[in-house]
């Protein structure tokens, strides 16, 4: 299977609370880019997302790439969540072949981390990496692709 991890667009600084910041123009051309890049090489089962709003904005440019992409939100991938709970959850969804989670630094780099058993390295904006393994589990996965769009 292929997982598919990619942190958010570049966001405003702006907002009433840090979950509420919107994307900015920059940051949808990003994830848009990202998604682009990955409906061509890809075909993703289950998009999952953070519940906060530059992540959800992220995944909307990236499933309007995919025709009828599902999509749920898993609470535990915010900024402040436990990479090794968020990864166990993740696992409840190894039945699918491939699927993209988009989420934040730095939860973003543990998960990538405890896939491949390396050192957390730091995610650029919209960047996604993919990891190939044969089941969700810490150290089981070898990283396969990575793409970078556009930055600021």
């Amino acid at each position: 299977m292929k997982i598919i991890l990619m942190r958010h667009g570049q966001a405003a600084h702006d907002a009433p609370t840090d979950s509420e910041r919107p994307l900015t123009t920059f940051g949808e051309a990003q994830a848009l880019e990202t998604g682009e890049y990955l409906a061509a090489k890809y075909t993703p089962e289950l998009l999952i997302v953070s519940p906060y709003l530059r992540a959800q904005q992220s995944a909307a440019k990236v499933s309007a790439c995919f025709d009828a992409l599902p999509s749920l939100t898993q609470d535990n991938i915010t900024p402040e969540d436990d990479a090794r709970a968020a990864l166990n959850t993740l696992a409840q969804y190894d039945d699918n072949e491939c699927m993209v989670v988009v989420c934040h630094m730095s939860i973003v780099a543990h998960i990538a981390g405890l896939l491949t058993g390396e050192y957390p390295e730091s995610f650029e904006l919209a960047e996604a990496r993919v990891f190939e393994t044969d089941f969700v589990m810490m150290g089981m996965a070898t990283e396969c692709d990575r793409f970078v769009p556009t930055q600021p």
